[in-house]
């Protein structure tokens, strides 16, 4: 239907005051492409290239488009959004033979890029076969997290959503990758009809990259409406301010359609520092669920499944009950740096064809995390010392006082505390003043970095760390 120069005038108004007010990111993703169809009898006809657009603008804009487009064609009934056919599909006649070579390959072109967009919810070359819900080891350390995860792969289709999104942090190595991988396992096995993407921070922004390039964007953005569940991992790397945006139109549009979003990252949402400040509060308005170190139990555990698996490879393979006990004890660190202490022992074992004994085990983890102790150190030991090298009275450690001289210690006895104990996050923070888990999270932190680069605080906590062994 042809629309007269004056709407098309009027119309274009309409297109410059929807990008004065929506500004230009959120104009050029869901309004650029929008044409004028009809505007007669009190409606307003618009149409777009997807379903995914229309789906999104009815959502979310419709009654926002409607009001912009009265201030410039007066008052009307409805607002109608269509999807137009895609150049080069309709059935053309003799005349138009010519152009049929390029028409069909532009639309080849376009349906191929459609169909590899929503193909990539169905393949996840990221996803490890051993990472299932079976191989994972539970503790205390991660048991809510794990419950939390088990629930979302579990919930029957069309299900009323728990909590959504679902948030897991936790330091490198403690099991968040796995138990993404566990999920997208689980519901490809039991609900094959639900469909999963699973994706890195880095790999949707290579994805947004290459749609760029390729020019179509609205088939990055269409993927996203296929899918029922999005699994995103090391969310913290996620950059870039145009990047962040499409994340969030895409985070928004499943949420808002109760469709499942799991997010994974080192740290907390606050400590998203280079994440919008409104996409961090949409993520702590879910359920935020942190993994912390593997307490001497569950990392007696997690040695014995990663035996277990060791010997289905390698039947040769000896170590004895006492060498896995001398390990859980002296590695306090994640599953990644038991199984790395494990590893190095067997391949000794290999290369020298020696019997592992504690001796041996000791000689080959030498350089590894000292603390053959440390289930018997305390946090008070701790405070103790920090407090005599520092000439620091425990009173001004465990008190509200922000002096450097004061501070510094402090977060020196936090790191201490949680690489030498057992202890978790929130059990430093009350024996430290009844701070909370993210002040020791920062503290640890900052002691690690600062380590690497600041040799004379490198040589003072090593002191300390041998003053804090000998008693």
């Amino acid at each position: 239907m042809t629309v007269s120069p004056d709407i098309k005038e009027k119309w274009n108004r309409v297109a410059q005051r929807l990008r004065a007010e929506l500004g230009e990111d959120l104009y050029t993703s869901w309004f650029a492409r929008m044409e004028i169809e009809d505007f007669s009898q009190g409606r307003l006809t618009v149409s777009v290239p997807t379903r995914f657009l229309k789906s999104w603008i009815e959502t979310h804009y419709v009654s926002k488009l409607q009001k912009i487009s009265e201030a410039e064609l007066g008052r009307f009934d409805t607002t109608a959004v269509r999807v137009r056919m895609r150049p080069g599909l309709a059935v053309r006649g003799a005349g138009d033979q010519q152009d049929a070579p390029a028409q069909a390959s532009a639309a080849s072109s376009a349906i191929a890029v459609i169909q590899s967009a929503q193909a990539a919810t169905d393949r996840s070359p990221q996803l490890d076969a051993t990472q299932t819900f079976e191989s994972f080891v539970v503790g205390s350390s991660n048991q809510l997290a794990h419950a939390a995860m088990c629930r979302v792969a579990d919930a029957a289709p069309g299900a009323a959503i728990s909590f959504n999104p679902l948030f897991i942090h936790a330091a490198s190595g403690l099991g968040k990758t796995h138990l993404l991988s566990a999920v997208a396992h689980r519901i490809r096995d039991r609900r094959p009809d639900r469909k999963v993407m699973f994706l890195t921070a880095e790999r949707f922004m290579i994805n947004f990259v290459m749609a760029l390039r390729q020019r179509d964007t609205l088939a990055f953005k269409e993927q996203f409406a296929a899918i029922d569940v999005l699994l995103i991992d090391d969310f913290q790397f996620l950059q870039g301010k145009t990047m962040q945006q499409e994340f969030c139109n895409a985070f928004n549009s499943l949420v808002d359609s109760r469709r499942q979003v799991i997010v994974a990252a080192d740290v907390p949402p606050a400590q998203l520092d280079a994440i919008d400040q409104r996409m961090r509060s949409r993520l702590m308005g879910g359920l935020v669920v942190d993994i912390e170190m593997p307490d001497l139990e569950t990392r007696r555990r997690i040695l014995k499944s990663r035996y277990a698996t060791m010997l289905k490879r390698d039947p040769a393979v000896t170590i004895p009950d006492e060498v896995l006990e001398f390990i859980a004890n002296r590695i306090n660190g994640s599953g990644r740096e038991l199984e790395g202490a494990l590893n190095r022992i067997a391949a000794y074992q290999q290369f020298n064809q020696a019997a592992v004994t504690l001796d041996l085990a000791s000689l080959v983890l030498r350089d590894m995390q000292a603390a053959p102790d440390g289930s018997r150190i305390r946090i008070d030991d701790i405070l103790k010392v920090v407090g005599r090298h520092f000439n620091v009275g425990r009173t001004d450690l465990l008190s509200p006082r922000r002096a450097r001289s004061v501070v510094v210690p402090r977060q020196i006895g936090m790191y201490l505390a949680k690489k030498m104990t057992a202890r978790s996050l929130p059990e430093i923070g009350r024996r430290f003043g009844g701070r909370d888990h993210s002040t020791v999270l920062h503290a640890v932190r900052k002691i690690e970095d600062q380590i690497k680069t600041d040799d004379r605080l490198a040589r003072e906590v090593a002191l300390l760390v041998r003053l804090v062994e000998q008693g």
